[in-house]
């Protein structure tokens, strides 16, 4: 199962935007990942629930190609709107992100649509949010179709002491997206399955 970190920074801007800075660590499950946070120091913040997630892009993927992203997840009965731009280069993922709430699922999806985006891409997972007093950042336990994975987010260096802590090295980090996580699972699995939902894999 992997292990997500991940930072939003401030930006005088909004305090709803920044940049990300993560890495994900693939896990054996949930169990041990939960295991590695207690032991660590690690609280559960968040109780595990489920997300949907759908990535939204035009007709000639012009998103992808620019290596932006971007997303509309339903988690906690909540609708987020997330924009992220190009990574850099690295060994953790870095990007500019931009999230915002959105009130009316339905309807926006609709707008979105009206004005060229349609659906290419929808994941599912079971996401649980671990944190220590006073870190800078965050570490989420993802159950996936194709996986468990760790996703710690924070500061540079907080990610590489959290994870030499959790028993990880820098030969461990994951950067890339669930996406294109999941096209190398579908080449190397035979599947023609689109999106990475848990019903494919039922």
């Amino acid at each position: 199962m992997p292990l997500v970190v991940r930072y939003t920074g401030p930006n005088p801007m909004s305090t709803e935007s920044g940049r990300e800075i993560e890495i994900k660590l693939r896990l054996t499950d949930a169990a041990h990942g939960d295991a590695l946070l207690r032991a660590a120091g690690f609280s559960l913040v968040h109780p595990r629930e489920h997300e949907d997630n759908v990535v939204l892009d035009t007709e000639d993927v012009a998103l992808r190609r620019a290596g932006k992203l971007l997303r509309l997840r339903n988690a906690r009965h909540r609708t987020i709107l997330t924009y992220k731009g190009p990574a850099l280069a690295g060994k953790h993922k870095q990007r500019e992100e931009i999230e915002t709430e959105v009130a009316d699922y339905p309807a926006f999806l609709r707008i979105l649509e009206n004005l060229g985006y349609t659906v290419k891409f929808r994941y599912e997972k079971f996401r649980s949010e671990y944190a220590r007093p006073d870190d800078p950042g965050v570490v989420t336990l993802d159950e996936t179709p194709i996986g468990t994975f760790l996703e710690l987010e924070g500061p540079a260096a907080w990610i590489d002491q959290t994870a030499q802590l959790l028993g990880f090295h820098e030969a461990d980090y994951i950067t890339a997206s669930y996406g294109t996580l999941y096209l190398q699972y579908k080449e190397q699995a035979g599947s023609t399955s689109r999106d990475m939902v848990f019903q494919s894999f039922t």
